[in-house]
């Protein structure tokens, strides 16, 4: 994830005031993206227009705390790409797009991170 924030060119804008909620794909969930996608990492990495498309995607203006997210169903949420994502939890489990977040609450300078299981494409 901090090398396609870095090969975007978005260190600058998630370092800015926010406050921001990432929902960042582990190393499993790039990994098995790229296999998807039938793309290396560096290919990835190269293609700066559709890797900020991506990163984007997965940025949320505001603070969101798991705990905020009791009851939601497929709730749409405007992310910093434009479009939207689903947010949903059931029993305890917050799925975006039907990606699992698996660490919840983790405290940024400038918002929250929650990890997830996959990548998001918009």
């Amino acid at each position: 994830m901090v090398a396609a924030v870095v090969a975007a060119g978005l260190v600058d804008t998630l370092k800015s005031e926010g406050p921001f909620t990432v929902f960042a794909p582990n190393e499993e969930a790039f990994a098995a993206a790229l296999e998807a996608l039938g793309l290396t990492a560096d290919e990835l990495l190269a293609d700066v227009d559709t890797l900020t498309a991506v990163l984007t995607y997965h940025v949320v203006p505001g603070r969101v705390m798991a705990g905020d997210l009791v009851g939601v169903m497929a709730m749409p949420v405007a992310t910093v790409n434009g479009a939207d994502i689903t947010i949903t939890e059931d029993g305890g489990t917050v799925s975006v797009n039907g990606a699992h977040v698996v660490s919840a609450d983790i405290e940024a300078s400038n918002g929250v991170i929650h990890v997830i299981d996959q990548v998001l494409l918009p």
